[in-house]
């Protein structure tokens, strides 16, 4: 099974990405980030985009990839990554969907005012490309094609969470941290994905 955890930047999909590997016994937390920022440093500048979901060779190696770890990795496959596009999210998750392979797609939402203080909480400021892309990505992500949606503005990690598990059919770990662990969990998370 795979859980893809769409969102615009700030809207909480990393930290709920490992608060669900944290709390299901057999999860993996799969980065296509990481094929973006290899492609970005092999591709001459004149000829870069700006996004490298733009780059057709991202998606197919995305896909290619999370059909690979669907087929031989015998756990939840746990995707945090913003897709605002319709069509790249057919060629990677519609794809998987047609190929027979269970995604489960959830949208977290957010306020701009939410989005913005969360990303400033990481050092993110209104001038970063993150901020720059909220009103972009609050559009786009309107769309049905985005559904479902689950609102974050009020709600804590450990219960968007539970809600993404209880509606995919998991049972995970009750959460016996306290609130210095969670801290401490939430922190290192999020200064080991600083870009």
């Amino acid at each position: 099974m795979i859980i893809w955890i769409n969102g615009a930047f700030g809207s909480g999909k990393t930290q709920t990405a490992f608060e669900l590997q944290r709390r299901l016994k057999k999860s993996y937390v799969y980065d296509p980030e990481k094929m973006g920022f290899a492609l970005r440093s092999m591709i001459p500048r004149e000829i870069a985009e700006d996004d490298f979901q733009h780059y057709p060779l991202w998606r197919e190696f995305n896909y290619s990839m999370l059909s690979y770890l669907a087929d031989t990795y015998n756990g939840v496959i746990i995707v945090p990554m913003t897709i605002v596009d319709p069509g790249y999210f057919d060629e990677i998750i519609g794809r998987l969907r047609q190929d027979g392979r269970t995604v489960n797609h959830f949208t977290l939402i957010a306020s701009k005012d939410t989005l913005h203080k969360r990303l400033r909480s990481r050092a993110e400021g209104k001038n970063s490309w993150a901020a720059k892309q909220i009103d972009r990505c609050i559009k786009g992500l309107s769309d049905q094609t985005f559904e479902e949606h689950l609102h974050t503005d009020h709600i804590s990690i450990q219960n968007v969470a539970e809600t993404i598990a209880e509606k995919a059919g998991l049972v995970i770990e009750p959460d016996t941290r306290g609130s210095m662990k969670r801290f401490i969990d939430r922190l290192i998370v999020k200064l080991n994905h600083i870009r």
